[in-house]
């Protein structure tokens, strides 16, 4: 196969210049309009490379079909499963997505990339290793004041060219292939409102992925915890004695966790942590937010219990707020996928037999985080993660290799080619 011109980098750098940044204090769906300006754009392309069902629903998935090219008798015989590629078109509220200015740098030298529209910005490969790979080759890098919106645009971008590819190709023998482009997965909720029943798939690969030969079908298990301190209020000229300010509360609790473990700043690997992201209030209530992680959903409810038990204890123990209270609220918000994928082999193996066939070893790790596959996997379509070579996410130095989209346009090729 001759995986050179699939168009890949043109894609990528055109669709990071629409802003599809997501939000995740709105309450619409999804929470920016501007999201639907790629999708309306990938809607209109899928249409024009030959996909004569592509839709775009009122919540901004973009859904088409990849048609068979063998006879429909033949393709009953075989019994094939129904595939399908999925990205998501949002970019991280972490870094602006706002005016991206894509820069391809050809045949890069392996010297720090000073980033134009801000010379403090310097991407090395003393920072990022992985970069020396494209010494002589091709990368895309952003131009020092926004992210590059690789994640997942290269996702898009892959998918895209994918479909072009095999729409030039008829006489690659395939089945139905199903393409999903989803908004909002950068705030979690990406896979809130798929219709599965349309999308009429077996099962599913994610490109959202990393590194060359990356392929992920492990996930935290994921809650958002609440804990909600109820102190005792009164005007502070008459508080000696009543008072129970539940900031200094709060603060007590949050000092009382452990500083190094079971938290993100010291665990890596396996292992889970108990994560405060935002906390809010006044002296007579206060809320904390958490994330809780672990690759073992049964631990989830145990990091609960002892955060509960901490926030007890340093009420208990402290006779100036013995008038207090606290309480937990619970929110899961997904789960470790390979509980479902563990029961389908079968998109495993083809995914690797892909791979081996392009040349690529695959790198299974697991992914600490989640993505639309976390959740779509409990939702009735089995989801793992594919490698797109975006690194740097979320920030001002995110890059991506060519060579790195190509070969997964190429390994996607593979896996749905009948031999």
């Amino acid at each position: 196969m001759e995986w050179n011109d699939f168009g890949v980098a043109e894609r990528l750098m055109r669709y990071v210049q629409i802003d599809t940044q997501s939000d995740p204090n709105s309450d619409s769906f999804p929470s920016t309009e501007k999201q639907k300006d790629l999708s309306r754009l990938l809607q209109q392309e899928l249409l024009a490379i030959g996909l004569e069902d592509a839709t775009m629903d009122a919540n901004g998935y973009v859904m088409a079909t990849i048609p068979a090219t063998i006879a429909p008798d033949a393709l009953a015989a075989l019994k094939l499963p129904v595939i399908c590629f999925c990205a998501h078109v949002d970019t991280a509220p972490d870094c602006s997505g706002t005016n991206v200015k894509p820069i391809l740098h050809k045949q890069y030298n392996g010297a720090p990339i000073i980033l134009p529209d801000d010379p403090t910005q310097i991407i090395t490969v003393e920072k990022y290793p992985y970069l020396k790979s494209f010494i002589g080759k091709e990368i895309i890098t952003a131009s020092g004041k926004t992210l590059l919106g690789a994640d997942d645009k290269a996702g898009v971008a892959i998918i895209v060219s994918l479909a072009a590819y095999l729409m030039q190709n008829p006489s690659i023998q395939h089945g139905p292939i199903k393409i999903l482009f989803t908004p909002d997965e950068e705030v979690g909720k990406g896979a809130d409102f798929i219709d599965f029943k349309k999308l009429n798939a077996n099962f599913g690969y994610t490109l959202d992925g990393g590194a060359l030969g990356c392929f992920e079908m492990e996930s935290f298990s994921a809650d958002q915890l609440i804990l909600t301190i109820d102190g005792v209020m009164a005007h502070p000229g008459s508080a000696k004695g009543v008072m129970q300010n539940a900031i200094k509360i709060a603060s007590d609790i949050i000092a009382a966790l452990p500083r190094d473990q079971w938290c993100p700043e010291h665990t890596e690997g396996k292992l889970g942590f108990v994560h405060p992201t935002n906390i809010q209030g006044g002296a007579e209530q206060v809320q904390i937010e958490f994330l809780i992680r672990d690759f073992d959903t049964a631990n989830l409810a145990i990091y609960e219990a002892r955060l509960l038990e901490i926030a007890e204890t340093v009420i208990h123990q402290n006779p100036n707020y013995n008038r207090a209270a606290v309480q937990i609220q619970v929110k899961q918000q997904y789960r470790n996928m390979k509980e479902v994928i563990d029961q389908y082999p079968q998109m495993v193996d083809l995914a690797f037999a892909a791979y081996q066939r392009a040349g690529i070893k695959p790198i299974v790790e697991p992914i600490r985080g989640g993505t639309d596959g976390s959740r779509m996997s409990f939702m009735g379509l089995p989801t793992a993660n594919i490698f797109t070579g975006m690194q740097a996410i979320h920030s001002k130095h995110e890059w991506v290799g060519v060579s790195d989209m190509q070969q997964a346009v190429q390994v996607l090729a593979y896996m749905v080619e009948i031999n």
